[in-house]
């Protein structure tokens, strides 16, 4: 029977969000490893093995899921914070880049939301986090960040993290959308995900935005980012290694100037 630590919360901020959890006495949330930012005197902070769920059972069980969590790059462990204390106590985690904080109600959700494996901030505990394997071959072969993802399971609280904007859309039964896999975060367990190939040698070579999209069907909920991390970092690696054409010329160090670049 799932139980889950049934938190109040409030999400503060822009840009740059964080999420500020309450806590009564003995209640617990659990959180990715980075995602700390403050906390009363009177939370009790502990790394634990896996991710605290009633639902992981027995120790071969627990190594089972933390070993897939290993597999694609994730924590074996994460951070639990209890209040031992006396009266409500609030504990906060922040986001790791501009973007929105995503609260999702899994009792609401149908018990079972699918999302980014980057995407997991911090949840009550009880909440499991798992690994979601795509079983269709060509998911996994062409999918990029689509090939693995987390599945987050409960009737609590659990927070999601986006980049930019965030958008989210309600599909009807056998409505499709087509979105790039990078800026899919996540949706309801009742929305059927694949891949589809973008046909055309010109959208191919010449199109810049990939050459497959996430196809997503409902019934359900999406949740879409308009700034994906990654393409995010691509473009400040970009810009770092280009060798511009200004430079080394009369306009050189003006061109900059305007750019607001003024080294």
């Amino acid at each position: 029977m799932i139980n889950n630590h049934d938190i109040d919360f409030r999400i503060i901020g822009e840009e740059m969000q964080y999420v500020e959890i309450e806590l009564d006495p003995n209640e617990t949330a659990v959180a990715e490893p980075g995602a700390f930012m403050m906390m009363d005197d009177g939370i009790q902070m502990q790394t634990m093995f896996g991710d605290g769920s009633q639902q992981q059972g027995g120790l071969m069980n627990k190594l089972f899921n933390a070993g897939k969590r290993l597999l694609v790059g994730e924590n074996l462990f994460m951070t639990a914070f209890t209040n031992v204390g006396q009266g409500k106590k609030h504990v906060s985690f922040a986001s790791p880049y501009p973007g929105k904080i995503i609260p999702l109600d899994l009792l609401r959700l149908g018990g079972r939301v699918i999302c980014q494996k980057d995407a997991f901030l911090c949840a009550a505990k009880g909440v499991s986090v798992g690994i979601e394997f795509q079983r269709k071959l060509g998911t996994g072969l062409f999918g990029g960040e689509g090939f693995i993802m987390e599945k987050l399971e409960g009737d609590g609280m659990a927070f999601m993290h986006a980049g930019g904007h965030v958008l989210q859309k309600q599909l009807q039964a056998g409505e499709m959308l087509k979105v790039d896999t990078g800026c899919l975060v996540g949706f309801t367990h009742g929305v059927h995900y694949d891949i589809e190939f973008i046909g055309g040698i010109r959208n191919t070579f010449f199109g810049g935005e990939g050459v497959f999209f996430a196809t997503l069907r409902g019934p359900g909920t999406v949740w879409i980012q308009t700034l994906p991390i990654s393409r995010l970092a691509s473009r400040i690696i970009q810009y770092g290694t280009y060798k511009r054409k200004e430079e080394g010329s009369i306009l050189g160090g003006l061109g900059n100037l305007l750019d607001g670049d003024g080294r």
